[in-house]
């Protein structure tokens, strides 16, 4: 196990880091005005237009699918390539990522699973941000089960008609197609009758409704769907086959959040966590001379530090040819718990102020947005009770929960709600 950059991954990141300051500044980890949590992103038309900007000069220069192959407009570089860069770019003041379902998720899936029309219909223009993208998965009785999904696809003709809703729609508000899971067949046990689309977000029956996050942002969506119209062309793969295209979008989506980690940014909270507790006073000294508050700084270090070994290990496998496992499921768990309850704690030393998010909070209240957020992101990309099946079955070998629908046709599946 080798923590070290092999001279390969020296070079990457020597040449990331002059392509990233070719074009941006790169941001002063004492700079506390320019802190900001990512649970609070406030799209608007001109974030919209520079992040594209952005994401075009990284395509015009290889940077934009690092993972993609040659053959679609990538680099074909590996992903530890990706994380390298993710780790790179987060260090510079560049606009917030809002292509990862289109160049993580949607391109990827399209690659598997696409035909040479779909390929060469969507790829460039997701590649090149003419166009954004979001996931039309999750539903009010279907989120961490996605095969229990209750929006129905009905054929007629060389179209379909769709009737459901979705929430949880990152991005719906400003997206132009969306990838869209669906009930073909609710005869047929719940994973055998589901069919993947594309859909343009923009088509007659399609209603967004944001929903207003206790961080002050709207990031999330409900989308619903009445009598949506989508052609036959826009089927991806086969009929009843959406359960193994979703799967590829859904190891795609493990693999871009696992390349994202870089931006939570561990060693960053804990040199705000020093600075708010050398600014704030217990007891008339500062609270990092208190022994309780040195004892808990000791601790966040500790665990900080244990996950970003654990997260170089990964790294390691990845750089010996290996493939991302069950393990990076205990990273994802670890890591929630643990920045929720250190925002918690940094909330705690503020005292009043603790409960203030606004410019007057200590980081522009970067800890409160995170405490008050992270609920949201333990559950996005598989709650803490999913990882935590995968850990048990797929890394302890315990045996697996007891699945009572299995084999039976979805539309005898006792519930409250029915497909049509």
């Amino acid at each position: 196990m080798d923590f070290n950059d092999s001279p390969q991954e020296v070079e990457i990141r020597e040449e990331v880091r002059a392509f990233l300051s070719a074009h941006w500044q790169e941001r002063d980890p004492n700079d506390e005005e320019g802190a900001m949590s990512i649970f609070s992103e406030r799209e608007n038309p001109e974030m919209i237009q520079e992040a594209k900007a952005w994401q075009r000069t990284k395509a015009q220069s290889g940077w934009a699918g690092v993972t993609w192959p040659k053959a679609f407009g990538g680099r074909g570089g590996s992903l530890l390539e990706a994380i390298i860069f993710s780790q790179e770019e987060a260090k510079f003041k560049t606009p917030p990522d809002i292509f990862m379902i289109g160049i993580g998720l949607a391109g990827p899936t399209l690659q598997v699973h696409g035909t040479t029309a779909q390929k060469e219909r969507y790829l460039p223009k997701i590649l090149n941000a003419d166009e954004l993208w979001c996931q039309l998965f999750s539903e009010p009785a279907a989120g961490s089960d996605l095969a229990g999904l209750r929006t129905a696809a009905v054929k007629e003709g060389d179209d379909w008609i769709i009737n459901g809703q979705k929430v949880w729609t990152s991005g719906a508000h400003y997206a132009d197609w969306g990838i869209l899971v669906t009930r073909t067949d609710p005869t047929v046990p719940k994973h055998k009758g589901m069919t993947y689309f594309v859909v343009d977000m923009k088509s007659p029956g399609i209603e967004i409704r944001p929903i207003k996050q206790i961080t002050g942002g709207a990031n999330f969506n409900e989308v619903f769907f009445t009598d949506v119209r989508i052609p036959d062309a826009n089927r991806i793969d086969q009929v009843g086959n959406g359960w193994a295209v979703a799967l590829t979008t859904l190891m795609n989506e493990r693999m871009s959040i696992g390349g994202g980690m870089g931006m939570m940014g561990g060693p960053g909270m804990l040199k705000n966590l020093i600075r708010l507790t050398e600014k704030n006073y217990i007891n008339g000294q500062p609270a990092q001379n208190d022994p309780y508050v040195r004892q808990k700084l000791a601790h966040f270090y500790a665990q900080i530090r244990s996950l970003e070994l654990s997260g170089n290990r990964m790294m390691s496998q990845l750089n010996k040819g290996g493939v991302p496992g069950p393990e990076a499921s205990t990273l994802k768990l670890s890591l929630g718990i643990l920045m929720q309850d250190l925002a918690a704690f940094c909330m705690s030393i503020q005292g009043p102020m603790g409960i203030s998010l606004d410019d007057t909070a200590f980081s522009n209240g970067l800890f409160q947005e995170l405490y008050l957020g992270m609920p949201a992101a333990r559950i996005a990309g598989g709650s803490d009770e999913v990882q935590r099946n995968i850990i048990g079955e797929r890394m302890l070998g315990l045996p697996p929960e007891q699945r009572v629908d299995k084999g039976i046709p979805f539309n005898e599946i006792p519930t409250s709600a029915r497909v049509a």
